[in-house]
């Protein structure tokens, strides 16, 4: 399967001066110590589990902070490989300003929540055993990896000093399947209603994506497919640009808009939710996610894509409202309890952070779509701690398509709200931050810098564990 192959990797500056940090010694002392050498060192070794782990050490002197990183979703089969950076240019850049990196592969591949957050901290405890406490711990992560990133401040808060989710999957684990059945829910009954295409409960995986595969193709060759594609692509928010570097379709531009989407779906997308979902319900137990209750008129109308379907539906001859009629009348699919319980726990998120979080995010992301940042925003909000989150966005198309210069950007801002205890409001305009970035030079700049203003659009599917308060402040169960 080629293109499951293409995602396996997903998981998804000399001149950057980083105001208030001095170097400093490990809280702790040890026998080995990090940095200091001629050249750099690397560690490597294996948990009890299985994970394969890795720690770098600068050549020169340890500032005493380190950086824990946590890759994305990788396609179950290949080999355990540690990852500790989210690129090597950017890992470089860590050890040459004196930063100790890790990370690890966590016990298996694919949605490996409950695997990665124990080995995650196991790698931290190899540390300190090995040099010493740090300083400072830095958790940072690219997709499922900022993920993980938000459930480890979450679930040991204790071990870090500051976080940087990156193009994060922070709708959590029940939101995100939740709202891929309902593309998928609107994909089958609209396109391929009588079809042998499983939503859940997959039971031959490579056949299903495949089947999934020939019933896309056929959709796009007519107006009325690509119009009801627009749809699927509306109720998960689906952005209409998808090639990384390309100039984004006009805001009208409809046609250009739903053939991006349809590349999304088939390069993208449909691996995950047609294939790789048996996968989770395996660990699962059974199928987490349902679409009981929900009201598809009311999520279409909130979505980002909505002018899209209509004009399209409109070009096609359609009635919209029979095919949304046809969606909430078809029968609906339970969750089994424990699979949702077992998601839950891997993870949703309950807002309670304890320490600064800045959070990156393309605008063109089709895979984890920029409104996990609206449910994370939200849910922190909820809980009260929204003084210490900040997020930040970058004019792209592509999931995790930032360059190394953004990266290490972003990394400026959060080790300067470390250093001074306050977010600088003048370092978060998006001019400075592309300044900032475009000053790394062309090394750390494979696309000109594209920070920008953006507010994304309320999640259409939100699930997480942070209580909701009635009209007289006390929780509703």
């Amino acid at each position: 399967m080629e293109r499951a192959k293409k995602l396996a990797g997903i998981a998804l500056g000399a001149g950057l001066v980083i105001g208030g940090l001095t170097a400093g010694p490990a809280v702790a002392s040890a026998a080995t110590t990090c940095g200091g050498t001629t050249a750099g060192t690397t560690a490597t070794g294996t948990l009890g589990d299985g994970a394969k782990w890795e720690i770098q050490c600068p050549a020169g002197a340890w500032n005493g902070t380190l950086f824990l990183y946590s890759h994305g979703y990788v396609v179950p089969g290949p080999t355990l490989t540690a990852q500790d950076a989210s690129d090597p240019v950017t890992g470089t850049w860590l050890l040459a300003h004196g930063y100790a990196i890790a990370g690890s592969s966590y016990a298996s591949n694919g949605w490996a929540i409950q695997q990665a957050l124990p080995d995650q901290i196991g790698t931290l405890d190899v540390f300190d055993a090995t040099y010493g406490t740090p300083r400072q711990t830095i958790a940072w992560g690219d997709s499922l990896g900022g993920m993980i990133t938000a459930g480890l401040i979450q679930d040991y808060p204790g071990r870090f000093t500051a976080a940087l989710p990156m193009c994060g999957v922070l709708s959590g684990g029940v939101a995100t399947w939740n709202t891929a059945l309902d593309a998928e829910f609107a994909f089958k009954e609209l396109l391929a209603p009588t079809s042998k295409l499983q939503l859940v409960n997959i039971q031959s995986p490579t056949a299903n994506l495949a089947l999934a595969e020939s019933i896309v193709a056929t959709a796009q060759a007519t107006p009325q497919g690509r119009a009801r594609l627009a749809l699927v692509a509306a109720l998960d928010d689906t952005p209409g640009w998808f090639t990384t570097g390309s100039a984004e379709p006009a805001p009208t531009d409809y046609a250009a808009q739903e053939a991006n989407q349809f590349e999304w779906a088939a390069e993208v997308t449909f691996p995950f939710v047609f294939d790789f979902r048996a996968e989770l319900e395996g660990r699962a137990g059974g199928n987490p996610s349902w679409n009981t209750g929900v009201n598809y008129v009311q999520d279409l109308s909130k979505s980002v894509d909505l002018a899209e379907v209509k004009a399209l539906y409109q070009a096609a001859g359609l009635n919209l409202n029979q095919d949304l009629s046809t969606l909430d009348s078809a029968p609906r699919i339970s969750a089994s309890p424990s699979a949702v319980a077992y998601l839950s726990q891997n993870i949703a998120y309950n807002g309670h952070i304890t320490v600064p979080t800045l959070t990156l995010h393309t605008t063109g992301d089709g895979l984890v779509v920029p409104e996990n940042e609206q449910a994370y925003r939200s849910v922190v909000n909820r809980a009260g701690q929204g003084n210490l989150l900040q997020q930040l966005f970058v004019a792209r198309a592509g999931h995790c398509a930032f360059t190394p210069a953004e990266k290490i950007t972003a990394i400026g801002v959060l080790l300067n709200r470390v250093a001074t205890g306050q977010w600088n409001v003048f370092n978060l305009d998006p001019a400075v931050l592309n300044g900032q970035a475009a000053a790394l030079g062309t090394t750390y700049n494979s696309y000109p810098p594209a920070f920008t203003s953006y507010l994304p659009a309320p999640y259409l599917r939100p699930y997480d564990l942070a209580p909701v308060f009635g009209a007289a402040g006390q929780p509703v169960p």
